[in-house]
């Protein structure tokens, strides 16, 4: 059933996008929780932003307002496409993650919204890597992904989305220590700031 439901989720925009609407509730809409790892951040009109795993371009919308030069990766196609459409200001680069075709110390800023929890573990550490590579020295990388909730309140909610919407890597992720691994490939980190009863949190890390 859920890969059903996630499969169906990815085939349909709008029903990608009513999922995506119905879960950001709980930290002020998807605006905002689109909004959430740029908290914080420094961004010019000439910052080089990399937007990973881009999807259709849902964060893109916002990062386009802060600079002129961003790039959105994704190894979708049919995400490509539609990205394309809804935000034409961007520059796109269909890639895989873990195998980004761009120079080293390219971004200044690496960006990724709810695309971490997808991956497998050695993908996970793979595509970490490779933001570090293409980060310039002093650059960041921002992401909000899920966490374990700190509020058990919050369990319910979460686990009964991962079990309709997502794979065993969400379940993975929400037991992986981000900060640590992020430390170890060299990153500088701050401590995770938690939204939504701890399910969410936000992370950025500095080259």
């Amino acid at each position: 059933m859920a890969t059903i439901l996630r499969d169906l989720s990815y085939r349909y925009q709008w029903l990608y996008d009513a999922i995506a609407r119905v879960a950001a509730i709980s930290v002020g809409g998807e605006a905002r929780f689109r909004q959430l790892a740029l908290q914080g951040l420094t961004i010019h009109s000439d910052t080089h932003i990399l937007d990973l795993c881009c999807g259709s371009g849902q964060a893109t919308q916002f990062l386009v307002k802060y600079s002129q030069n961003v790039t959105g990766l994704d190894a979708s196609p049919l995400s490509l496409q539609r990205a394309r459409q809804n935000v034409p200001e961007a520059v796109y680069v269909e890639a895989f993650a873990e195998k980004m075709p761009f120079a080293d110390h390219q971004f200044d800023v690496v960006h990724t919204s709810a695309a971490l929890h997808e991956m497998q573990p050695e993908q996970l550490q793979a595509i970490i890597q490779e933001v570090y590579r293409v980060l310039k020295p002093g650059g960041v990388f921002t992401l909000v992904d899920f966490h374990a909730p700190t509020n058990l309140i919050f369990w319910p909610g979460l686990s009964i989305f991962l079990l309709l919407f997502e794979t065993e890597t969400a379940w993975q992720l929400i037991k992986t220590d981000l900060v640590d691994l992020l430390t170890k490939i060299g990153f500088d980190v701050n401590q995770p700031t938690l939204y939504a009863g701890g399910s969410l949190q936000v992370i950025q890390a500095k080259k």
